[in-house]
């Protein structure tokens, strides 16, 4: 039985992507392969992390394409690729309800903070960190969850919490919050549903016709 092909999508460094590569290659996610590194600006690291690691990549540029110029040629390289699971991992942008109804296969996004607590609309990368710091609570964390057509509220999948220490600056936080959760979760996350949906295909082969 093949292997559950996956497309991962980075809008910058590409840490949570190197997490996916690094826990690969330590032989951890033994039902999936990260068939395509796509981008939405042309000059994201993440592509460097996947060319590394000699992953194909699609390198787009959204604010050249525009968003529907973006999305179609994503979808395109999807289908051709016969990607069965998408991770987001720090993708910067929404996909939209059509985006996702026509790629038909499962999304997930992994999320700097608990949801629903910081989510939704203008909560990305250090923004989160800033208004967990400014509303005062003694612990954040990360959350993997279903993407659908409402921001940040797809079924959650795993969460892990993280402490806020005194002293903690955004940038503190969200490495301690990197460290301490995305890096385990995602790759955790991912692994599962790569076992799931290979013994879903299996299942589908073996149904009598």
């Amino acid at each position: 039985m093949g292997l559950t092909r996956l497309a991962v999508l980075v809008s910058g460094s590409g840490t949570n992507l190197q997490a996916l590569i690094d826990s690969a290659e330590r032989g951890e996610n033994p039902a999936g392969r990260i068939a395509l590194v796509a981008s939405s600006a042309p000059d994201a690291y993440g592509l460097e992390r996947a060319r590394a690691a000699r992953i194909p990549v699609l390198a787009l540029d959204k604010k050249a394409l525009g968003s529907q110029g973006f999305e179609a040629r994503l979808l395109q390289a999807l289908l051709e690729q016969e990607i069965d699971l998408l991770v987001l991992a720090g993708f910067l942008h929404i996909l939209s309800r059509d985006f996702i109804a026509r790629l038909q296969v499962p999304i997930i996004n992994i999320h700097p903070a608990l949801l629903p607590a910081f989510g939704g609309r203008g909560f990305y990368g250090l923004k989160v960190h800033q208004a967990v710091l400014a509303a005062g609570v003694p612990f954040t964390g990360a959350t993997v969850h279903y993407v659908n057509e409402i921001p940040d509220g797809g079924q959650i999948l795993l969460q892990k919490q993280v402490p806020v220490l005194p002293g903690d600056t955004p940038e503190l936080l969200q490495q301690r919050v990197m460290e301490q959760a995305e890096w385990l979760l995602l790759p955790q996350a991912v692994a599962r549903l790569c076992t799931e949906l290979q013994r879903q295909k299996e299942a589908s082969l073996d149904a009598p016709s």
